[in-house]
């Protein structure tokens, strides 16, 4: 087995809660030793949040956290002291990336800002995260996830048109475009510091990439000064376009059969129903005008199918559909994921053996999954102090006794 792509590449990890511990996690679980930088008077908030293992909470037992933090070490530093400060800035010189999500100032505040750790290691790659960027008038504004998407229009456009916006049901922003991009980002640092050895200064307004992902409202404004509003499952000009129910306790099933010969072969699948027989439907405009109508039609029905005998009907006959599936579905019963490997099962040291999700992508020749779990707070200090920084027990003592490594 080849060594993981990013092996030997180390990152002073300070970033926490969604986005930039995904970040990170990416650059992990390919190897790089990611060195997480916390305190107890100040760890990753995530570390608190639900859900827990066996329903016990604790700093160590958040299945959230931990998912986001596989393949990483934890260090505990106090930054408020002057041998905190200095035990990070020897950590830096040793690492090839910066990471932080913080709002702009509170690295510098630390003497952690981008100059600074230029000046400790001239080619380091240093990403910054924050909401709205390293400048601008709103660039000091705290931002989370759902404030996120909330700026951008995400949850504008999210939900029932006669309702109130109803957001995506997760900080969305958190888990798709605000790490991938930053991840992206730095992969393309370290090929151009591999050419030519700058490193990079990568300033991430997370709203930016929650942006791009709303393209066609985008589109539609610049281009024809219209405003998209809430629409449901509705996308216009399909029709049936929505998510209909299916027998048993809350199953339902996706289907799209808005052109010609989809419908045909809906139809043909719900034996040749009356109400689509009407001259009206013959046309994609004319489904479109009865969408209403076709929907309750196509519900009347559905709710007398199983989910999963309807999704095979529909899919052999050509039709685009699939079961919604529940988070029990997908971990436990999915087969396409079961056959990528996707879930794996690490023996975490407080939560036992925990399930974690893959990298969304595989590279040849190197495993597609996290190598550790997450770490505990502080796990790896005395390893990483000695290792790296070559510190003795006798100085690591003290350390401790000067509340140095809370």
């Amino acid at each position: 087995m080849k060594p993981l792509p990013l092996h030997g590449i180390r990152v002073a990890d300070f970033t926490w809660i969604g986005a930039g511990s995904f970040t990170t996690k990416l650059l992990a679980d390919h190897g790089a030793d990611v060195i997480k930088i916390e305190s107890s008077g100040r760890m990753d908030s995530l570390r608190s949040s639900r859900p827990y293992k066996d329903g016990v909470p604790g700093i160590n037992r958040s299945g959230y956290f931990a998912d986001r933090n596989s393949s990483k070490r934890s260090i505990t530093l106090n930054l408020k002291t002057e041998a905190g400060k200095d035990l990070a800035q020897r950590l830096i010189a040793t690492s090839d990336i910066v990471a932080n999500n913080f709002t702009p100032g509170t690295m510098e505040k630390f003497g952690l800002g981008y100059e600074a750790v230029r000046a400790i290691k001239p080619d380091i790659i240093y990403i910054a995260m924050s909401m709205q960027g390293s400048a601008g008038p709103e660039h000091k504004y705290l931002g989370y996830g759902l404030t996120m998407g909330a700026l951008t229009g995400l949850q504008f456009l999210s939900g029932l048109w006669e309702r109130e916006p109803a957001g995506t049901g997760t900080n969305f922003s958190d888990h798709i475009p605000n790490p991938c991009h930053a991840a992206f980002a730095i992969l393309a640092a370290l090929r151009h510091r591999r050419r030519t050895g700058v490193g990079q200064y990568i300033d991430v307004a997370q709203t930016e990439p929650t942006i791009a992902l709303l393209g066609p409202a985008i589109s539609d404004c610049s281009a024809n000064n219209r405003i998209q509003e809430r629409s449901g499952n509705e996308r216009a000009p399909r029709a049936p376009h929505g998510v209909f129910r299916c027998r048993g306790q809350d199953r339902w099933i996706a289907i799209s059969a808005w052109q010609d010969e989809t419908w045909a072969a809906l139809c043909k699948v719900l034996g040749d129903p009356a109400f689509a027989r009407s001259t009206r439907l013959a046309t994609a405009h004319g489904r479109w005008a009865n969408r209403h109508t076709i929907e309750q039609g196509i519900s009347a029905i559905t709710r007398y199918w199983d989910a999963e005998d309807l999704m095979s009907a529909l899919q052999i006959a050509g039709v685009p559909a699939g079961v919604v599936r529940t988070a029990a579905d997908i971990v436990d019963d999915d087969p396409q994921l079961r056959h990528r490997g996707h879930w794996v099962k690490l023996a975490h040291p407080e939560m036992g053996e925990s399930v974690y999700n893959a990298p969304p992508f595989r590279i040849n020749d190197a495993p597609a999954t996290p190598v550790a779990p997450a770490p505990l707070l502080g796990q790896h200090t005395n390893e990483v102090l000695t290792t790296i920084l070559g510190l003795g027990a006798a100085e690591i003592e003290a350390l401790r006794r000067e509340d140095v490594l809370t």
